[in-house]
């Protein structure tokens, strides 16, 4: 058996430049970590002669195949078939935080499933070959409307900024934080779900038809990941990276009229009227999950005011996806 961790991540600044209809033409970046969420794959040698299918997929559903064509699931499909495996496997899927909510959980799950099913063939892969894989099955096999940040995220790790070249070239740098200023950007996170899910990829579809209307706005959150860069590596006090927050979020809203609704601002201006200095909606937007930048002296009356939101513990800075059992 192989089981394959593999993190979800938060995206802070710089959303919607790692399209490569943008970078193409511009450059583009991202600021984002990692978190101690995952999620899991397992794979499985399985003895199809004992049985009448070949292929056993459990994750909400449960398929049970005897050709990979069959398989509705088009990730696990493609996949499959993009590293040849045609039998004699069982694959069962677990998570920690629901899929479609703003944390790159879809190409969290496609690279983990590679890189399971990579470990399954006893063949190594690396990081940064894994996210291109992942890359290329989303954007040019699954035809899916996505970026280039999540795949990198989940391959890698840690609190990073991204650069973005080209779809081939594409560059991860760690954000050098000691460990104090590490531990206070940590603890004044706070995550909340909005109760809603949404699918990413259709509010992508909108913004990139719009694209030349919108590339001011994506010129000015691309700015904003230099800023976050040199305030976070510098001294200025932390309180900045939240009022940073703040402005890519109002950034962010005007990319699409799908990005927000009337929820998602209730649920941000109560947030901002109980002590967080800034936040913003992670994901393309539509549902899902709101951070927060909250001092630590407010945190007991925000969580108070947003007691009706579920509220997700986590940490920054995790390991990107290994193999924890073989």
């Amino acid at each position: 058996m192989i089981i394959c961790q593999t993190p979800f991540r938060i995206s802070f600044f710089g959303g919607g430049t790692d399209f490569p209809e943008y970078f193409s033409q511009r450059g583009g970046a991202v600021m984002a970590t990692s978190i101690d969420k995952y999620i899991y794959h397992s794979v499985t040698a399985f003895p199809s002669r004992l049985f009448d299918y070949n292929i056993r997929l459990a994750y909400r559903r449960v398929e049970c195949v005897e050709n990979v064509s069959e398989i509705e699931h088009a990730p696990f499909r493609e996949t499959l078939r993009s590293l040849g495996i045609e039998r004699d496997v069982e694959i069962s899927l677990a998570a920690d935080l629901p899929s479609f909510s703003g944390l790159g959980s879809s190409s969290s799950f496609t690279v983990g499933l590679i890189h399971a099913l990579t470990a399954f063939q006893g063949k190594f892969i690396s990081k940064p070959n894994l996210a291109y894989e992942a890359i290329r099955l989303e954007r040019h096999v699954l035809r899916e409307d996505v970026g280039c940040q999540d795949q990198m995220m989940a391959a890698f790790g840690g609190l990073n900024i991204i650069h973005f070249h080209r779809e081939d070239d594409i560059t991860v740098h760690r954000i050098p934080l000691n460990g104090d200023r590490l531990k206070a950007l940590d603890e004044s996170l706070l995550l909340f779900f909005s109760g809603t899910t949404r699918n990413a990829p259709e509010i992508e579809r909108v913004k990139l038809r719009h694209l030349g209307s919108i590339r001011p706005t994506l010129d000015n959150i691309l700015q904003l990941v230099d800023r976050a860069h040199h305030l976070l590596t510098g001294n200025s006090p932390l309180s900045g990276f939240g009022e940073l927050l703040h402005e890519t979020w109002m950034e962010k809203r005007r990319l699409a009229p799908g990005v927000t609704n009337e929820k998602i601002d209730g649920m941000y201006d109560a947030g901002i009227q109980a002590g967080a200095l800034g936040g913003k909606l992670l994901g393309a937007g539509g549902g899902g999950f709101v951070l927060f930048f909250v001092p630590l002296e407010r945190q007991a009356a925000m969580r108070k005011r947003m007691a009706q939101y579920a509220e997700v513990s986590f940490h920054i800075n995790a390991h990107g996806s290994r193999i924890i059992h073989r």
